[in-house]
């Protein structure tokens, strides 16, 4: 036994296991399952940092980021007008302009119906309001229990009168001239980017996939084009369903001789970019304007007519026109709407649900064509 343990191989092969242990022992701790979870956490970690960057930038440039994420997707939406004229032949400054004017025409529009409508009836709106109003208070007051007092009303009136002629008040106001200044400086600039992403859309894209090569540029190049038909097709769908909403909506409120019926059609129109919530609060306000002009019997009506409407176009319109490649499932919506909510506001709302398909459509032709990335491919069960 002593012979052995002073074997000098032995001892030599010892040492060298020892060196090499030694050698090995910084890194071999990250090859064991506990090395493996910590490198995962660690990529977690990075990923959110910069996840957490990127929402920091664009919560601190909104007046840039919300102007350049809107028109990136007006511009995906009329890439087909501009592919049609420039196959036509038509210059790309010439076919620019009038695209750009078009926009500018229906943006234009929808706005001056909203304002003119709203002018042209607000008095009658008003006073049907008030003799509404006085004709709660009255019912209120036949109720067998002490549910509102008439000192508690006046109560609220000075107080309402007192807010409005404090510094508080006068502040608000100025805070609400500030958010028009930023509205009109963010409306200037969407267009102005909107205008070069229309005539030099290509040639930017272009610029951006130098850096790429081989099946690089290829999957690059797919994407783009993916993104970009995901977009147009997302908000030219939406904008015919949510004129088909309007016009059926308007039609309703004009029988019924619901005060402000071409504004309310409009926000329709324009909530319904909003899917879920914009329906909701569409129908809501629609059948309150009812209720204070019309009586409680129209507003009923009204809420049937808004919940057929939807009904229509959610189970036979919606399917034709978007397809069932863009068709999220209700709670991703729910999720990116209060993620754009956050981040954004009712922009953020607006742009959340486009973005998303468009981010679901890039999956979809991650690794081909028609081949999504690999583990968003369905399992195939193991009978076949």
């Amino acid at each position: 036994m002593g012979l052995f343990r002073n074997d000098p191989q032995r001892v030599r092969l010892e040492s060298q296991d020892v060196e090499l242990k030694a050698t090995r022992a910084p890194w071999s701790l990250w090859a064991d399952g506990f090395g493996k979870l910590g490198i995962r956490a660690i990529q977690i970690i990075v990923v959110v940092a910069v996840l957490a960057g990127i929402i920091f930038a664009f919560q601190q440039l909104t007046l840039v980021t919300i102007p350049l994420m809107i028109a990136l997707i007006l511009a995906c939406a009329f890439n087909p007008v501009m592919g049609w004229m420039r196959r036509r032949g038509v210059p790309s400054l010439l076919a620019t302009v009038i695209t750009l004017l078009g926009i500018v025409v229906i943006l234009g529009a929808l706005g001056w119906l909203i304002v003119w409508a709203v002018l042209d009836q607000w008095d009658d709106l008003y006073s049907q309001a008030e003799e509404g109003f006085q004709h709660l208070l009255a019912w209120l007051q036949t109720l067998p229990f002490d549910f509102l007092q008439p000192e508690q009303i006046d109560e609220w009136v000075d107080t309402l009168t007192e807010f409005v002629t404090s510094a508080q008040f006068g502040s608000g106001a100025i805070a609400g001239v500030s958010a028009v200044a930023s509205f009109v400086t963010g409306l200037v600039l969407m267009v102005t980017i909107l205008f070069f992403f229309l005539k030099d859309g290509p040639r930017m894209w272009e610029f951006l996939l130098r850096p790429f090569r081989g099946q690089g540029y290829v999957r690059a190049r797919r994407i783009g084009d993916k993104t970009v038909s995901t977009l147009g097709s997302y908000v030219r769908g939406t904008a015919t369903v949510a004129a088909v909403d309007a016009i059926g909506i308007l039609i309703g409120l004009l029988i019924l001789q619901v005060p402000l019926a071409i504004p309310l059609a409009v926000l329709v129109f324009l909530l319904a970019f909003i899917p879920i919530v914009g329906a909701t609060v569409a129908g809501i306000l629609a059948a309150l304007v009812a209720l204070v002009a019309n009586g409680w019997v129209n507003a009923l009506i009204v809420v049937g007519i808004v919940v057929l409407v939807n009904q229509l176009e959610g189970n036979f319109l919606q399917p034709v026109l978007m397809g069932r490649s863009m068709k999220l499932h209700a709670f991703v919506i729910l999720v990116a709407l209060t993620v754009g909510t956050v981040l954004g506001g009712i922009v953020g709302a607006i742009l959340a649900v486009p973005i998303t398909a468009a981010l679901w459509g890039v999956i979809q032709v991650w690794d081909g064509p028609h081949l999504p990335a690999r583990w968003a491919r369905p399992k195939l069960s193991e009978s076949t």
